[in-house]
């Protein structure tokens, strides 16, 4: 008997979980959700990172939506997310597909910058840098998502990203251990080494 409620509270659990995964929209990835943008010191930083950091803020702060990003076309929208962002911020991306500013897919988005040379696996010791694209598998959290370091202090890293907060997406923080993510596919570099 023990076992059978054991069993069940189990079950419930686990369900709540997952509606709560439904309702929320993903989990935090081995970190924290972060509700106001951080102070990024952009003295330390590039003009193209300051870029960058600023038109994400923007973009934070106005929480658009996915049409804004996709051009109106109802599909999961963090990789136009991350190419508009890049566009905005002087550093288009070029769909190796299309040749369009827009790159709409993860797994396009990993092949543009493995052909650029730009692509740094995972599991690799590279340390990424502020404006770097983070790239994860379907086995991620996030299952296959994108997003952009804005900070990076010690072991862990700060993104932003859209289509990751609430049930119909937003731009959303996430603060993080790379080391300690699942599913983190690499991280496509800003510009050369």
């Amino acid at each position: 008997m023990a076992l059978v409620v054991i069993s069940a509270l189990a079950a419930g659990v686990r369900w709540w979980q997952q509606r709560e995964h439904i309702a929320e929209g993903p989990r935090v990835m081995d970190g924290r959700l972060i509700h106001d943008f951080p102070e990024v010191d952009s003295a330390a930083l590039s003009a193209e990172q300051t870029r960058i950091v600023d038109v994400l803020r923007q973009q934070f702060d106005e929480q658009s939506g996915r049409d804004k990003y996709s051009e109106g076309i109802d599909e999961p929208w963090c990789a136009d997310f991350v190419s508009w962002v890049m566009r905005a911020a002087g550093q288009p991306l070029a769909n190796p597909n299309s040749g369009s500013w827009r790159i709409p897919g993860v797994y396009t988005l990993e092949e543009y910058f493995r052909g650029q040379d730009r692509f740094e696996q995972g599991n690799s010791s590279y340390t990424p840098r502020v404006g770097d694209v983070v790239m994860y598998s379907d086995s991620s959290v996030f299952h296959q998502h994108t997003n952009i370091v804005i900070a990076v202090d010690s072991d862990t890293i700060t993104t932003v990203g859209g289509n990751e907060a609430g049930e119909s997406g937003g731009v959303a923080i996430h603060k993080f251990r790379p080391s300690g993510t699942s599913g983190l596919v690499g991280f496509g570099r800003l510009g050369t080494r």
